[in-house]
């Protein structure tokens, strides 16, 4: 029976697109599904929410859903799962994947099995808000594009309508790949009228390198299942002033293609019989790019865009399969920012970002194009340099590098210079393998940290030695509060001119197991790399108030205590806190408690320790320099800091009564401090004419093995109980 129009009876019909539009949640997270829910949510909008894969799949299959906002990571099944059985059941829901998974792999797979979009959570609620209008408008849109489809299959008119307005582009070419018939979407996507392409080649739209491809797609002739499926071509858009700047110069198509055969008589050869090829064109461009830009951000750091810790160690382990194959050596330099900490403490996280934007600038001048500069991390980088005909030239790499990065940087308040450390390991000679090549450059550069900074060092075997060991002490040092290793020895400071003892200071050691006691100089460096050091400085200052504690309810009232704290302990923003904490929690006069500070805090940032010098005093706790004269800068810190008392540096009383130079530089320090009103010790006195030689430039108060080397609390308390009223 025909219809009113000569069309014969449609077959069956899609649905109409309903006012009411069906939204599914599929979410685990109870908080995370309700929040998507209100986000959702609307007048024309049914919703629903499921918290597992197969109740999703359950109600895909009842009710008919317009979109679907989809976790990856449920109970029983994934979200990829359930993304592929609901195609695979042919269920045109639209997908948005809205997960916390940032899987690259994850994002890929489910843009390929048809997801419209891929959220990472947290997500911003507008712009999901704008993804769900926007997956439902296309979603309408390609409803309502159907169901036109369907309605007017059998008319020629509509049918070329359909053609015209489709989002992909449909052609037919002859024989020789001349087109013959292009719709209206090449002149929207490409910008090329039918007039212009009409009897035109193929070739003049295909990009160059993919004409060899494009071949077998244009002149396709098979047909049914063995006709060309989704072959991805690049075609170029037609240059005119009229494009945008933002548009693309070439467009990436998935491209599907038939042969059109004609009605000869069926004993005639197929050549007679075949007139040229159908082909269909899908814009994938954005599709690609995404694809071009996850992959990318998998391999390359965000902030400066270098190839990550993953690209590199691809690269390095095809360098080293190429030295073996040439005979050729090949270096690994580990770069690590000397100052970087004190930039982003001083000038924010932001400048610290330049900083690291900068130095990636400058490391890609010292190297080649054939190099291979990475960011593995913080202000640690790793530069594989190949082809070297020896050592020395990974070397010469090195030192432009120092030369350049001990340039200033402008950061925009003003200038700023850094340093840096640079550990080489070169193959074969330093190892053999990726992991081997950049643990032993990294020990390197740990060498030339400990050996003062700014500097390069190659890999030697003893340095993997002493860094194990380093390592071991490490791990022994994380437990040795726990088993009760770390304990406190004191040295007495006595005042020669009235006999008695004016304070002892807590010298820290560790007890261990198996090297015996050490002194701080053998961990408290490993304690300030790895953060220990500030359990252990509450140890030291606890422990120490609670030892006068008792020795001053012993019979000793007038005792004081100097307590040394690390450079690390002023990062702390309640470091004053927990100082005035320990006094008065052992029941101590502020004024009975000596903080001592090195030079190297002062040099790291004064003004942040002056600051919290400045409360200390407020709270009556003295404060000492120790060390005193081993930097360049000291008399501007006694201007600027609210210091007590210098203490002398045995450097320079080692050599009393021996070098002249040495007896001018402490009466010049002894005056400088009068001159402050300051107090004044002198450190390391040793010998009998050390103590003649100061008591004449009038220095009374000292420590050092003259008196007595540093001893455990028990000694240390029979020790001031010999010396009781001087």
């Amino acid at each position: 029976m025909a219809t009113s129009d000569g069309l014969a009876p449609w077959p069956s019909l899609p649905e109409a697109v309903p006012e009411r539009l069906r939204l599914l949640v599929v979410e685990d997270d109870a908080s995370v599904r309700n929040a998507l829910l209100t986000l959702i949510a609307g007048a024309s909008r049914e919703t629903w929410a499921v918290d597992t894969g197969a109740a999703a799949m359950e109600l895909l299959a009842r009710e008919p859903v317009d979109l679907v906002l989809l976790d990856i990571n449920l109970p029983d099944m994934t979200g990829l799962e359930v993304l592929r059985r609901a195609r695979e059941a042919g269920l045109k829901a639209m997908v948005i994947v809205v997960s916390g998974d940032d899987s690259i792999d994850s994002a890929i797979t489910a843009l390929r099995l048809g997801a419209h979009e891929y959220i990472r959570k947290p997500f911003e609620p507008a712009a999901l808000q704008r993804s769900v209008d926007n997956a439902l408008t296309a979603h309408r849109l390609a409803r309502e594009n159907c169901l036109m489809r369907a309605r007017l299959e059998h008319s020629e008119r509509l049918h070329r309508y359909l053609v015209d307005h489709s989002p992909d582009l449909i052609f037919t070419v002859d024989p020789e790949g001349r087109f013959w018939y292009v719709n209206e979407r090449f002149s929207t996507l490409l910008g090329y009228s039918r007039q212009e392409l009409a009897g035109a080649h193929y070739a003049a739209i295909v990009h160059e390198e993919d004409l060899a491809r494009a071949a077998r797609v244009f002149h396709e002739r098979r047909t049914g299942e063995r006709a060309t499926r989704n072959v991805e071509l690049r075609l170029k858009a037609k240059p005119a002033q009229d494009r945008g700047p933002m548009e693309p110069a070439s467009v990436i198509v998935s491209v599907s293609a038939v042969g059109i055969y004609g009605a000869e008589p069926e004993g005639a050869p197929l050549e007679r019989r075949f007139l040229g090829t159908y082909g269909v064109a899908r814009d994938i461009t954005a599709r690609k790019r995404a694809e071009q830009i996850i992959a990318f951000h998998a391999y390359h750091d965000a902030l400066t865009g270098l190839p990550n810790r993953a690209l590199f160690l691809d690269r390095l382990k095809q360098a080293i399969a190429h030295a073996r194959r040439h005979q050729r050596r090949l270096g690994v330099l580990f770069v690590d920012l000397d100052r970087f900490k004190l930039v982003n403490d001083t000038y924010g996280h932001l400048k610290g970002d330049l900083l690291l934007q900068h130095t990636a600038a400058r490391l890609r001048k010292c190297l080649r194009s054939t190099d291979t500069l990475s960011r593995i991390g913080g202000d640690e980088f790793l530069a594989l340099v190949s082809d070297l005909e020896s050592r020395d030239d990974a070397l010469a790499v090195a030192k432009k590098i120092l030369h350049e990065l001990n340039q200033p940087f402008f950061l925009g308040d003003g200038e700023f210079t850094i340093g840096v450390s640079v550990g080489i390991a070169v193959h074969p000679e330093d190892g053999t393998s990726e992991e081997d090549l950049i643990r032993n450059a990294d020990i390197a550069m740990y060498h030339v940290k400990r050996r003062g900074k700014n500097a390069a060092a190659f890999f030697s075997a003893d340095m993997s030695a002493s860094f194990s060991e380093r390592i071991q002490l490490e791990n022994d040092l994380r437990g040795a509060l726990q088993r009760s290793e770390l304990e406190l020895h004191f040295q007495p400071i006595h005042n020669v001119r009235t006999g008695g003892i004016e304070r002892v200071e807590a010298l820290l050691r560790w007890r261990h197991p198996v090297h015996g006691l050490l002194a701080p100089g053998r961990f408290i460096s490993i304690a300030e790399e790895t953060g220990l050091v500030h359990a252990i400085g509450d140890f030291v200052l606890q422990s120490a108030c609670a030892q006068l504690e008792r020795w001053r309810a012993g019979g000793f009232a007038d005792l004081g205590m100097a307590v040394n704290l690390s450079p690390r302990e002023f990062d702390r923003l309640d470091l004053v806190d927990r100082v005035i904490d320990a006094v008065q929690r052992h029941r101590l006069p502020p004024q009975a408690l000596e903080v001592e500070i090195t030079e190297n805090v002062l040099i790291e940032d004064v003004d942040v320790v002056a600051r919290k010098a400045a409360l200390l005093r407020e709270h009556g706790v003295s404060i000492a320099i120790d060390d005193f004269g081993t930097r360049y800068s000291s008399l501007a810190y006694l201007q600027s800091l609210p210091i007590s008392v210098i203490k002398i540096d045995q450097a320079f009383v080692r050599d009393l009564g021996q070098k002249p130079e040495s007896h001018a530089i402490v009466a010049a320090m002894i005056g400088i401090a009068r001159g402050f009103g300051l107090g004044f010790v002198a450190e390391g006195v040793e010998r009998a004419e050390h103590l003649d030689c100061l008591t004449g430039l009038g220095c009374d108060v000292m420590q050092g093995f003259f008196f007595s080397r540093p001893m455990p609390a028990a000694e240390m308390g029979a020790y001031l109980a010999r010396h009781r009223g001087g």
